[in-house]
């Protein structure tokens, strides 16, 4: 694993909304590591740089908005040579319950607009998810509006709770035993 992408929308107005929940997951992170995140310009993004050489990796928040993600994500890959499987990128996910966390390689999209553009950019849906649940509003036209608009406060509570027990997989993850990571994401989830 070299680079760790939270997705959100810059701006304090967006901070505790429900489509932030990667951004959120990603500062936790580096709170837990100790590290400060600083803007860098050619990258259109939040960044801070975890060890050296081979080992280092990368925490990245992209500063551009949902939709434009890709930019962001791609201007890195290409200035470090990093590989799109070498890349997680942490999202918020309308099709599981608020507290559920799931992690997985490639495949659909599921109309989410930051996902798409870095599928798009990076010409390829094989990077790996880890998708936060925030729920779904009922109803399709609700949606915009629900992604945009912070968490109900029980909602947000199992929301904050499954992001700390996720980092029980945090060492499995940056090792790239993901299969590892998926089974104990699901027995946290479980057991919760």
């Amino acid at each position: 694993m070299k680079l760790i992408v939270g997705l959100g929308n810059p701006g304090k107005k967006y901070l505790s909304t429900r489509h932030n929940v990667g951004y959120q997951w990603v500062a936790k992170l580096a709170d837990k590591l100790e590290v400060t995140f600083r803007k860098e310009e050619k990258f259109y993004a939040l960044c801070a740089r975890i060890g050296q050489g081979e080992d280092s990796f990368w925490l990245f928040c992209p500063q551009t908005y949902m939709n434009e993600s890709g930019k962001a994500v791609l201007a890195i890959c290409n200035f470090y040579k990093i590989d799109p499987e070498q890349v997680i990128v942490i999202h918020d996910e309308l099709d599981l319950p608020p507290g559920a966390i799931k992690l997985k390689m490639g495949g659909g999209l599921a109309g989410h607009n930051g996902l798409k553009d870095i599928a798009t950019c990076l010409s390829t849906r094989e990077f790996w998810r880890l998708r936060i649940g925030i729920g779904h509003p009922g109803d399709k036209s609700l949606v915009a509006n629900y992604v945009l608009c912070p968490p109900f406060k029980e909602d947000n509570h199992k929301i904050q709770k499954s992001i700390i027990s996720s980092f029980d997989i945090w060492p499995l993850l940056i090792q790239g035993n993901y299969q590892k990571a998926m089974l104990k994401l699901h027995t946290i989830s479980i057991k919760k």
